[in-house]
């Protein structure tokens, strides 16, 4: 197999990621929500409340089943240090995240994270590279969720045979056929308080380099408000509803811009779709599996 300078597949198949520990409360738990607007139109919500107060006397607040997309926040840096692969990180793209929740997260935890590339292919100009984040509750060894992530890295690609493109993947591909607030102004900076501070989302200037009128809203946030939405009209306001979570970004978000979630129910999954109301334009797709449905539904 032929290797150009940018990336050869054997060292990047090849690599180990350092194992690592993220460490939450419930403070961090109550920021993240708030950073993907709950409680933002209502502040006394009944449906969401729960994720930033101990209401009516709960011992601990409710945790999205997004919040687990935080738990690899501190890999994504690893990527760059991957031997035999070159790209520019300003040009990186966020392509697809799924989610599996095996547990409700709890609202303090240390967690032990174990991380693979899950998959890598040649896009011709680009590559794809997928990476597993398998997270455990460190005191119980228990598995809390599982992330992969895969990202888009212009110029890494071209190093196969282009009629026969390499394609790795050690799992199955999940492919789906397929009005929540406005976003604020300050959406992206609010955000990044919850850790992701790439500067593409709060830096005008490396904004416009990578191609952008201004600073971009993180995909993680725009699925964030996403779920929540799906959340309070499909699942009455239980998180616990929620079993897995596939996402396909396919167009950025400008803070400030409304999203509305379309959403479609096939036995127990829920289809999705978020547009940006202002340009018309899909941002977000994919599904939501659910354990089972509301009673009401």
């Amino acid at each position: 197999m032929a290797h150009n300078s940018a990336c050869n597949p054997d060292l990047v198949l090849a690599h180990k990621f350092s194992e690592g520990t993220f460490t939450y409360t419930e403070r961090d738990v109550a920021v993240y929500a708030l950073g993907v607007g709950a409680c933002g139109r209502d502040a006394v919500d009944t449906d969401e409340l729960k994720y930033v107060y101990h209401e009516n006397g709960q011992q601990f607040i409710k945790v999205l089943p997004t919040f687990s997309t935080l738990f690899f926040i501190g890999v994504l840096p690893q990527i760059t240090s991957i031997p035999g692969l070159q790209f520019n990180v300003r040009l990186l793209l966020h392509g697809q995240q799924y989610i599996e929740i095996n547990k409700p997260l709890p609202a303090n935890a240390s967690i032990h994270n174990k991380v693979t590339v899950a998959g890598l292919h040649d896009k011709g100009k680009a590559s794809v590279l997928e990476i597993e984040t398998r997270s455990y509750e460190k005191e119980s060894g228990e598995l809390l969720s599982l992330n992969r992530t895969s990202v888009f890295l212009r110029g890494a690609g071209g190093f196969s045979d282009p009629s026969k493109p390499f394609t790795y993947s050690n799992y199955p591909v999940n492919q789906t056929s397929m009005k929540i607030p406005k976003t604020q102004p300050f959406a992206a900076l609010l955000y990044r308080l919850s850790g992701d501070y790439n500067p593409l989302h709060s830096d005008p200037k490396i904004g416009k380099a990578a191609g952008f009128s201004r600073p971009i809203l993180h995909g993680l946030c725009t699925l964030g408000f996403a779920v929540r939405a799906i959340i309070k009209c499909i699942c009455r306001g239980d998180p616990d509803m929620i079993k897995s979570i596939f996402a396909r970004f396919l167009l950025h978000v400008y803070p400030g811009e409304a999203l509305i979630t379309e959403m479609w129910i096939e036995d127990l999954r829920v289809i999705y779709q978020v547009k940006v109301k202002e340009r018309n334009r899909a941002v977000l797709s994919g599904y939501v599996q659910l354990h089972r449905l509301a009673a009401s539904l």
